[in-house]
């Protein structure tokens, strides 16, 4: 059976939505919406749907099951919060584009109303949608990383000062933590997915010279150790074109454990496994290359994800990349704001709602 779906927000982000529904066969793209009446009218034609400029009026023409929030906004999700709200309270399974909000308590306001109303709320944490994030899962459950005992987590823009130019966009200029809300809610989803709920969160965030020169207020250098629950350890280190990264590119995932390890490279890529040494030494790595290059192809694959528990109708606490779990990025992401106000100092995240309710 497919699903009828409606989209939110006609720009990239939309767009790639849009392709990747009609090109499932669980979907069914019906309309779009857009504030801006030429966006709208261009991409119900490109789509050949139709095309609105209010969700009102989306919601009262259209027969959907789906609404796909992918709007914008400062810090790239201040335009989630109302959409969202109006779509559940319209008995519409939802999925939004992350950061899920720009601030923690209309995101906990979002995860109540889902639950409340007994509706699928996803999150477009598209990172462990791929073949390498699968084949980790598959390490790990096979008991070939053993006890996690460490998570390494890179991720940011290639580039340096030669290439730095400020942003003047209005979601971006003078929001100094536009970085930190707008780009951590991936790593943070990731780091998750495969090492559990985090219980400490520490953070030092910087700007280089350059940027302070340009009086650029962005916190684009972030450093932030992790505990998690099971007792392993975390980082990340994030940047936002900052500096250019080494091995493993602008994305690097590593888990170590007590039986073996894996690092994820570029997202998409390639992972490589490195076995525990035994009592008869060490054995040489497992490299698997994925044939991927295109990072755009992790949106249709977190998408069908989301279509196939939808019509699955998987109980609302083993969706996957839920609302709840797009809060706890946000949680993680409050709290590393709270640790950096306050000197560094270690904080404990806000605890999340029961995995019964989203």
């Amino acid at each position: 059976m497919t699903r009828k779906v409606g989209i939110v927000g006609a720009r990239g982000i939309g767009e790639r939505h849009a392709r990747a529904y009609q090109q499932d066969p669980l979907a069914e793209l019906v309309a779009v919406c857009d504030l801006i009446k030429e966006r709208a009218d261009e991409a119900a034609q490109m789509h050949g749907v139709r095309g609105y400029t209010s969700l009102a009026d989306m919601l009262r023409h259209e027969e959907l099951d789906i609404v796909d929030v992918s709007t914008g906004g400062a810090e790239n999700g201040s335009w989630h919060f109302e959409p969202t709200m109006e779509a559940l309270e319209a008995g519409k399974h939802v999925l939004v584009e992350k950061p899920i909000s720009n601030q923690i308590e209309e995101a906990r306001q979002m995860v109540a109303k889902a639950a409340e109303k007994d509706l699928y709320l996803g999150c477009n944490l598209n990172h462990y949608f791929t073949p390498p994030a699968d084949k980790a899962r598959q390490y790990m459950e096979q008991g070939q990383i053993g006890e996690p005992i460490y998570c390494l987590h890179k991720m940011g823009f290639n580039g340096g000062e030669q290439t730095y130019t400020k942003n003047s966009a209005p979601n971006v200029a003078g929001f100094p933590y536009f970085h930190v809300k707008a780009f951590l809610a991936h790593p943070f989803s990731v780091m998750r997915h495969f090492c559990g709920d985090v219980t400490h969160v520490q953070a030092f965030l910087s700007r280089p010279a350059f940027r302070v020169e340009a009086d650029d207020p962005m916190l684009s250098v972030n450093s932030i150790h992790l505990q998690f629950a099971s007792g392993a350890a975390g980082y990340l280190l994030s940047q936002r074109g900052d500096a250019t990264f080494g091995h493993g590119g602008w994305w690097s995932v590593e888990v170590g454990g007590t039986r073996g390890t894996f690092c994820i490279e570029n997202c998409i890529e390639k992972i490589t496994y490195w076995p525990a040494p035994t009592a008869e030494g060490a054995a040489p790595p497992q490299v698997t290359n994925s044939g991927i290059t295109d990072f755009d192809e992790t949106f249709p694959l977190r998408i069908h994800a989301f279509l196939e528990d939808v019509s699955n109708g998987v109980p609302k606490s083993e969706l996957r990349a839920s609302g709840r779990d797009a809060l706890a990025t946000l949680e993680y992401t409050w709290a590393a704001i709270q640790s950096y106000e306050n000197g560094g100092i270690l904080v404990q995240p806000h605890p999340l709602p029961n995995s019964g309710g989203q």
